[in-house]
């Protein structure tokens, strides 16, 4: 097993949460790390069931927060179907994962990874006006 550091980050840099995620092989793919994070995730709201989910992808049911997301009723999240979503926005560009300062390219993407590997998620903020 190896430990990695998520990073949550903004399009300029700024950290806003922070994970940490085991993977089981040094030699991993991006699919395994998204559904690792989402997985370490939803595990560790559920476990608490706290006021607000400070997850990758935002869960049915809640509305987003300057805390997080706040689920409209206090019930366990779906990891499997948080994990197939997260994998679905990531194909459509909704967010860019960084591996050591490079964008994975595709879900496939082997990658070695150490205790030393920077992993940063970027969301995408949709523009709006017209």
């Amino acid at each position: 097993m190896t430990n990695i550091l998520i990073k949550d980050e903004t399009a300029t840099g700024q950290i806003l949460n922070e994970i940490m995620i085991a993977v089981e092989n040094e030699l991993t793919t991006v699919k395994e790390i998204i559904e690792a994070r989402v997985y370490a995730e939803v595990k560790l709201y559920n476990e608490k069931l706290p006021e607000y989910y400070n997850g990758l992808i935002q869960p049915t049911d809640a509305e987003r927060t300057l805390n997080g997301y706040k689920l409209r009723s206090n019930r366990k999240i779906d990891a499997e179907k948080q994990a197939y979503i997260a994998l679905d926005a990531f194909v459509k560009n909704g967010y860019f994962v960084l591996i050591d300062n490079i964008q994975a390219e595709t879900l496939e993407q082997e990658i070695l990874v150490g205790d030393d590997t920077s992993v940063s998620f970027v969301k995408l903020t949709p523009l709006v006006g017209g």
